[in-house]
């Protein structure tokens, strides 16, 4: 039995997020059926995250158990010549049997795209959220070293869920703008795990500051009340984009991957 871990880049416009459902296609769906048809037998990925309907991923992590003796890159090339066009495998790598994808991963970085402009873009439309009112950048980061550290972060969660801790570490959070596209700012967020909506949740409330609806001190008191019902609605999805996964070096192991692919 071998442990192989995939590197993953997938555009999530046309599919129901990565969790395997029976009403519609999913990432981890794509991806199992292919990697059975390729080596034969059933195959059950588990991936760092779940991402949501219509998030994107740069560095999603999967692994799964094997008893296939078919080399990494014969597995690297079949995957991608069978996978569809919004879905890529960047790596292929053999791992440690007891290395887990959700379990070992020490952060995870995400980030969202607002296209912040009177009129919209139309090739941004799948990849970043629309907002047309001016919004004051200054207000938004103000907010950002409320976040930093160990928090409860209940008001962001997604409404209606059950958890037994809604605390979560947050390592790092900026606001960039990208390099070449004018008006497209980039919403950068490191952190032990995530929540689902977390972000979205917290991209929402910090538009709504940049509006001037609420102010920095507002942000604060939503998060220190520990209430979803007094935030404002979550960002829509498509702007959300998991960029890497951590690991360590306890984790790393012999790959596969073209030339170019981080390593």
């Amino acid at each position: 039995m071998r442990n192989l871990r995939l590197l993953i880049a997938y555009d999530g416009t046309n599919y129901l997020g990565w969790q395997r459902q029976k009403q519609g296609p999913t990432i981890q769906g794509i991806l199992e059926d292919t990697l059975r048809q390729i080596l034969g037998h059933k195959v059950k990925l588990r991936a760092a995250g779940r991402t949501d309907a219509g998030v994107h991923a740069l560095g999603q992590v999967a692994h799964f158990h094997t008893t296939s003796k078919r080399d990494l890159e014969t597995l690297f090339r079949a995957l991608n010549a069978l996978l569809p066009k919004d879905i890529a495998v960047l790596r292929v790598e053999e791992v440690d049997f007891k290395f887990h994808a959700q379990h070992h991963a020490l952060r995870k970085t995400y980030f969202y795209q607002i296209y912040n402009h009177p009129v919209r873009h139309p090739l941004l439309r799948l990849y970043s959220w629309w907002v047309p009112e001016p919004l004051d950048l200054e207000a938004m980061k103000a907010c950002l070293p409320h976040i930093i550290g160990e928090r409860d972060f209940a008001s962001f969660r997604k409404s209606g869920t059950d958890l037994k801790s809604t605390v979560r570490t947050v390592y790092e959070a900026a606001f960039k703008r990208v390099p070449g596209v004018a008006h497209l700012l980039r919403f950068e967020i490191t952190g032990r795990g995530f929540m689902r909506y977390m972000v979205r949740n917290i991209v929402g409330a910090l538009v709504e500051v940049g509006r001037g609806r609420l102010g920095p001190e507002d942000f604060l008191k939503i998060l220190e009340a520990r209430d979803r019902s007094v935030a404002p609605p979550p960002a829509p999805p498509q702007g959300l984009f998991l960029k890497e996964v951590y690991y360590g070096k306890k984790w790393r192991a012999k790959d596969y991957a073209p030339k170019g692919v981080k390593r």
